[in-house]
């Protein structure tokens, strides 16, 4: 279903701001609490019980980057609130609350409006995460801002803390998310919050912009990652990708992007592989430790040269798997 009307009573010109947000807490259904804790007035008002830490984040879906008029807007909901969740879970945190900010031309088709706010709904209900309220704004360009809050009552993950020698561990498969994985994935909440709850893991990060960005996020100062290639779990889809363009199938899995997979690094095991056996009794996702860090001045013996790769990089035109 394109976003857009042909006819005037179609869109959302037909109703302006006040009757559109009235529609969409219906179409949110129960995901939207009634005001003041929902949406209506000029702030939510929400409690948070327990609560060490509050964790934030926001990301957006935009017409023309992160879906185009083919993509069922049911796929837009889900993948709005899903890459938010997936920035949660690289805290080891809890999804409660959002808003949401909307951008809408006017020709925007309400029946599409409405296709996403009740699978947003949905979603939202499934992790469950309230709708809390937000804005919309005319515009020229068709985008949806989500503001996820989440809470933690153990120490947030950062990116920050690795030290010489620790493990480097990647969780599911990666590369080749244009097939359909970029909007259509599990975030990984219950891995992030087993994995906060460990003293020995010691920083996280969720891989929206592939790991060769991502590492280095996560390397300190005077260290250099180890990593061995044939250690790299290559999907399905990046190996289906290469064939189509040519380019090898661990660079896709390395710079692709929105694999929304768990990249962190943790003390060698004592005993060894000590977490690996632990995370197999508790999930199936995928783990894979692979490599480690490094002095810079230690021998590269075979491991995997990044220096010519990078991943998705914001407001740059380079292309991008």
């Amino acid at each position: 279903m394109t976003p857009f009307a042909k006819r005037v009573r179609d869109s959302a010109a037909t109703l302006g701001e006040e009757k559109l947000i009235s529609r969409i807490r219906v179409w949110l259904g129960a995901a939207a609490p009634r005001p003041p804790a929902g949406p209506g007035d000029d702030c939510a008002v929400v409690r948070v019980r327990g609560c060490t830490h509050l964790v934030v984040t926001t990301d957006p879906v935009v017409l023309g980057r992160h879906f185009d008029e083919s993509t069922p807007p049911a796929t837009v909901a889900r993948k709005l609130l899903r890459r938010n969740l997936s920035d949660i879970a690289a805290m080891g945190g809890t999804p409660q609350f959002a808003t949401l900010g909307w951008t809408v031309p006017e020709r925007t088709r309400l029946g599409w409006l409405e296709a996403f706010h009740r699978a947003l709904g949905r979603d939202a209900l499934r992790y469950g995460v309230t709708i809390n309220g937000g804005d919309i704004s005319g515009g020229s360009d068709l985008a949806a801002h989500m503001t996820l809050f989440g809470t933690s009552n153990r120490r947030p993950l950062l990116r920050t803390g690795a030290r010489i020698g620790d493990w480097i561990y990647v969780t599911g498969e990666l590369g080749g998310s244009i097939f359909g994985r970029h909007a259509e994935f599990e975030p990984r909440l219950r891995e992030g919050r087993w994995l906060a709850a460990r003293k020995d893991v010691h920083c996280l990060i969720d891989v929206s912009d592939g790991i060769a960005k991502e590492v280095g996020l996560i390397t300190p100062t005077g260290l250099r990652p180890s990593i061995r290639p044939e250690s790299i779990p290559v999907s399905a889809a990046a190996r289906r990708l290469s064939k189509r363009d040519g380019r090898s199938a661990i660079e896709h899995s390395l710079t692709d992007g929105e694999d929304f997979e768990l990249l962190f690094a943790s003390a060698p095991g004592v005993p060894s592989n000590r977490l690996e056996r632990e995370w197999a009794k508790r999930f199936r996702t995928r783990l894979t430790r692979i490599g480690c860090f490094v002095s810079l001045d230690h021998p590269a013996g075979g491991g995997l040269d990044m220096s010519g790769l990078s991943g998705f990089e914001h407001l740059r035109k380079a292309p991008r798997g």
